[in-house]
């Protein structure tokens, strides 16, 4: 874990590229206990202890191992632990560890290079404790007889440097040329008499050059042969081959051949390893018989490069010949590239600015030349972008300004590709959480929203809900509601309603009447918990609904009037002439305000007839002497309600069976009940001068005959009472005309008058709802009237006008 965040720490650091040129090379001896002192890298930096630990400096290497530690108090590079070159770097010349000491603010690199120093810590082997040769008498001095050279794992002047024959004899001496060699040579300085002494016994002794030197033996068993005096040759002293590490098993590498004067058995040459390193360890095999070289293992190009092989050809007579091989691994493309992160940073908040640094790595691949050239790509992402501020380390920053709403989470996928043929790719897959702030408002689901109460309800019935969403998240999405003034000079919203603050139910908090008020208009404000908060305001209108909480009011007849008024009603009316009508409102509206009357009690029900959709009331029969001078009527006027509500108009009418005193009003007869003779009187004085008008005026009349003649029939009848202050009140209601205007037709005959009364005329009136007293259309109720006494006009807009009573005027 130590070493992990070391490198996510160098890595973060390294957005800004300062780096020292020249690295600080340091040595130290290889063994060396942890916490020794390597050096005072604070000075060599040129910096001081207090800086060290003000810049946060620290170690860190590509591999990721910490062979070191700062010790930032003193600026000592002291070591992390027990150094073994001979583990580190094998047999290598030379042992150099390399890391980056890294320091923040600024950040700043120093190259730091720690050469390691071999020390004598291990002695010579011999690959064989015990070496047996066989050596044919009469050998010739100087001849050579090679023997596997000690090998030892230190290196310079630590490795062997001398080898001794112990005790000395008169017969053999030592040939050593360099250390690397893989053998060395016993020479025959005398040759050897099998009979004599068939065989020889004594130590080599390796020694090496260190302080104190160490050395290693090895038993030298020299048997003496006969006749076999000639060893096999190789053709070449060094064999060099080549392999690709991507070859199969048995593939040949290479070929060795050695030759051998002798004849017959002594000729016979076998091929081996030597023993220097074991088959077992080898990836290669060789053909005994052929000298063929194979792989046998695969093989690895980034574990090792060279291998040096030592071959050993050996004839029937057991003389044998050495030679060297070098097989060289080629490297192909088989390690894709590798990612080390080493700092990422998420969430991010959505109003992080571009160029904000995200994650931190490194890439590095295993392969040497074109194939371990690496390049990096962002793909299908334009939010974020990639930037080198040094070597293979590669920063992830923000391109754009990032938006939570929009993408709340991205995939960033980076691709990191080798040069080789074909390229091999890695990908690394960061997941950038957004952190979210209060940008967005709430929204309310409609523009605006209607509901719908019905009038007289329960105080706090729900009515409705509002709903608003914000599309932040958090408490910035928390939506509270609340009522705002419709108005910036109210300083109160309307009482009458409310809003819950959490879910927006809307109540009404008191009854309310809809004849009085008919809709309400609110302002809600949706309001996120965010700092600072925002906010969106909607209208709610509120419409009252109505109930049918108003029963119908009669305009026309006065139901108050004192004294009751009455309506006249000649005996020469016809069937469905029009005797009066109800008229009547309704404060309810819609289907409540629709008015329907109905004839509810009568002296005679079956003398009149009342329209249930206009209330008017018409005769159903004639007229006869039986029939009661007086009827009272009395009208039920039922609105459409559920349950209706109604009410009663009371109507009196009068039959005429004469044109007498008593059934005329007072304000429009000059003549008395008791002045019978007066009356007859008038008549025929209003039958004389009407004919003599008419002789007179005959060209007048025609054109007036013409005229009415145009003109519907049709018998309409209204009473004659006091009539005017009712009219004028249902005028000013807009039910009811100004004036009402009659024509009377009077005929003698029989001792009997009869009367033929015309619908009124009347000014144009608004129509008014079905039930509630309907408008007169003029063309359709004018009829005109004539016959051989004359014509008689009676006005009862308040001026009567003249006409002829039986021959008399009256006025």
């Amino acid at each position: 874990m130590a070493s992990a965040r070391q490198v996510l720490c160098l890595c973060a650091l390294l957005c800004v590229p300062r780096v020292r040129c020249e690295p600080i090379r340091y040595s130290v001896a290889e063994e060396g206990e942890s916490g020794s002192v390597v050096a005072n890298v604070a000075e060599d930096a040129g910096l001081t202890p207090a800086q060290l630990s003000a810049r946060r400096a620290r170690i860190a290497s590509a591999d990721g191992r910490q062979h070191f530690r700062l010790e930032r108090a003193t600026g000592r590079l002291v070591l992390a632990e027990r150094l073994d070159r001979e583990e580190m770097c094998g047999r290598s010349l030379t042992c150099t560890l390399a890391f980056e000491l890294l320091l923040e603010n600024p950040l700043q690199f120093f190259r730091v290079e720690v050469a390691v120093e071999d020390v004598n810590d291990h002695s010579p082997v011999f690959p064989e404790e015990r070496v047996t040769l066989q050596i044919p008498e009469r050998g010739d001095p100087g001849s050579r007889f090679p023997v596997e050279a000690a090998q030892d794992l230190d290196v310079g002047s630590n490795s062997i440097q001398a080898y001794t024959i112990a005790p000395e004899n008169e017969y053999f001496t030592v040939s050593f040329k360099h250390p690397r060699k893989k053998f060395i040579e016993l020479v025959l300085e005398k040759p050897l008499d099998r009979e004599e002494q068939p065989e020889l016994l004594f130590s080599l002794i390796a020694t090496d050059g260190g302080s104190p030197p160490r050395s290693g033996t090895a038993q030298i068993h020299i048997i003496v042969l006969d006749v076999n005096d000639n060893a096999p040759t190789f053709s070449q002293d060094v064999y060099v081959g080549q392999v690709l590490e991507s070859a199969p098993a048995g593939s040949v590498v290479l070929r060795v051949v050695a030759t051998d004067p002798d004849v017959g058995l002594n000729g016979d040459i076998s091929y081996r390893f030597s023993q220097a390193v074991s088959d077992s360890q080898l990836p290669f095999t060789i053909d005994s018989v052929s000298g063929e070289i194979r792989v046998t293992k695969p093989l690895d190009f980034e574990t090792i490069q060279k291998y040096e092989l030592s071959m050993l050809a050996t004839d029937g007579g057991g003389l044998s010949g050495m030679c060297n091989a070098v097989v060289e691994v080629m490297d192909v493309n088989d390690n894709s590239p590798e990612v080390v992160v080493s700092s990422f940073s998420s969430p991010l908040f959505e109003n992080t600015e571009p160029g904000t640094v995200v994650a931190v790595f490194a890439v590095r691949d295993r392969d040497s030349g074109v194939n371990g050239e690496i390049s990096c790509a962002l793909e299908d992402q334009l939010s974020f972008s990639l930037r080198s501020p040094y070597k293979n380390y590669h920063e992830l920053v923000t391109a754009t300004t990032l938006d939570r709403e929009e993408t709340a989470q991205y995939l960033v996928v980076i691709t990191a590709s080798d040069a080789g043929s074909p390229p091999l790719t890695t990908t690394q897959t960061f997941t950038v959480d957004i952190s979210d702030v209060n940008d967005n408002a709430p929204v309310f689901n409609q523009t605006s929203y209607t509901m719908y109460v019905r009038e007289n309800n329960i105080p706090g019935v729900l009515v409705g809900a509002i709903s608003a969403v914000d599309s932040d998240a958090g408490p910035n999405a928390k939506v509270t509601y609340s009522l705002r003034p419709v108005h910036p000079t109210e300083q109160d919203p309307c009482s009458c309603i409310s809003v819950n603050s959490e879910n927006g139910h809307v109540f009404v908090l008191r009854p309310l009447d809809y004849e009085q008020v008919r809709q309400l208009e609110v302002l809600v404000s949706a309001t996120d918990a965010g700092s600072p908060p925002l906010s969106t305001n909607v209208t709610v209108r509120l419409l009252v609904v109505d109930e049918n909480d108003n029963a119908p009011l009669v305009l026309h007849p006065a139901q108050d009037s004192s004294p009751p008024s009455s309506e006249l009603v000649p005996a020469s009316a016809e069937v469905g002439d029009l005797v009066t009508k109800v008229v009547a409102v309704d404060a309810d509206s819609g289907q409540n305000s629709w008015l329907s009357f109905h004839l509810l009690r009568a002296t005679d029900p079956g003398l009149f007839a009342v329209g249930s959709q206009n209330g008017e009331v018409r005769l159903r029969r004639p007229v006869t002497e039986r029939d009661a001078v007086k009827q009272k009527l009395e009208v039920l006027v039922r609105d459409n309600g559920r349950p209706p509500l109604s009410a009663t108009a009371a109507l009196n009418i009068l039959l005429l069976n004469g044109l007498s005193q008593e059934h005329l009003p007072q304000q429009e007869l000059a003549v008395q009940d008791e002045d019978s003779s007066l009356t007859i009187y008038l008549i025929v004085s209003l039958v004389f001068v009407s004919l003599l008008f008419l002789t007179s005026v005959a060209a007048f009349v025609a054109c007036k005959v013409c005229k009415r003649k145009e003109l519907k029939g049709g018998h309409v009848l209204y009473g004659t009472g006091n009539l005017q202050s009712t009219l004028a009140a249902g005028a000013a209601a807009g039910t009811l005309p100004h004036a009402y205007c009659y024509e009377i037709n009077l005929t003698t005959g029989s001792g009997n008058s009869e009367f033929k009364f015309l619908k009124p005329i009347l000014p144009s009136v608004p129509p008014q709802h079905s039930g509630t007293g309907r408008g007169v259309d003029d063309a359709e109720d004018f009829l005109p009237v004539h016959n051989s006494m004359g014509d008689a006009a009676l006005d009862i807009s308040g001026t009567p006008s003249v006409g002829h009573f039986n021959g008399l005027p009256f006025n």
